[in-house]
């Protein structure tokens, strides 16, 4: 049975001790009324809390994400955070290619590709996100642009490298507009991502692939979005700011 995991991502947001607390309160509704079985837990503060935060989880209950990283290992790049100075503060997982840093800061296909590679390379798991923006949905080609973004920063890796990649599907006309894709919008690209990795890899690996949905989801649609069979979990984003509100979503499984 392939993982299910509720991720989130707290962008820029929190100060250290809101953050510590966050964590803190989230690890006590774990402790009280733990994840189900085969679901698994992440949080991505801000670069700056992590080595605090990681204080005050448990990494068999929290898994510690990071929200990017640089494209190289080391060297004279000035506000750049390496994948080896985040392995050291305990985190596990980084997010790569989320829609805001493709669109704000630029990020193209082979400055992902490289930081997949530094992140497999340093043993922590790619959470890769892709997707469409509304003027490609209106268009009728997600799927084409879903495609695109996978095999030119992920179908290099081979087989053992691509099984430790995450990937987070983020409709990009859902995120921080209120619009959420159906559950069953989701599942058809979701479905559709599995079929790609399957022509790629084979239907092993597609078949214990993590497929998150990574739009606008919360408690109270999560159940019904978590129910689809290419849904493996979320990546969350607003809800992940409210300790109580997270919790449930982990439950909607």
């Amino acid at each position: 049975m392939r993982k299910r995991i509720v991720a989130g991502n707290w962008k820029m947001n929190t100060d250290v001790a809101a953050g510590i607390k966050l964590a803190s309160d989230l690890m006590q509704f774990l402790r009280d009324q733990p994840a189900p079985e085969n679901v698994g837990v992440a949080i991505a503060p801000p670069f700056t809390h992590l080595t605090e935060i990681n204080k005050v989880i448990d990494p068999a209950k929290i898994c510690l994400a990071a929200q990017n990283c640089a494209s190289e290992a080391n060297g004279a790049y000035t506000g750049e955070v390496s994948v080896g100075m985040l392995k050291a503060t305990g985190v596990m997982a980084v997010i790569i290619g989320h829609s805001e840093r493709r669109a704000y800061f630029k990020e193209d296909h082979a400055t992902l590709a490289k930081k997949v590679d530094l992140a497999i390379k340093n043993e922590m798991r790619p959470i890769f996100c892709c997707g469409e923006v509304l003027e490609e949905r209106n268009a009728g080609i997600q799927n084409q642009v879903v495609e695109k973004q996978l095999k030119e920063s992920l179908f290099h890796l081979d087989n053992e490298d691509f099984s430790r990649v995450i990937i987070a599907y983020e409709p990009v006309w859902a995120i921080g507009t209120g619009v959420v894709a159906s559950p069953d919008q989701a599942q058809e690209i979701h479905k559709y991502i599995r079929s790609l990795v399957a022509a790629r890899y084979g239907a092993g690996i597609a078949g214990e692939l993590t497929i998150l949905y990574g739009g606008s989801c919360k408690s109270s649609n999560a159940a019904e979005i978590f129910s689809k069979p290419d849904v493996d979990g979320g990546l969350i984003g607003g809800a992940a700011l409210d300790a109580a509100e997270f919790h449930r979503i982990v439950l909607s499984f």
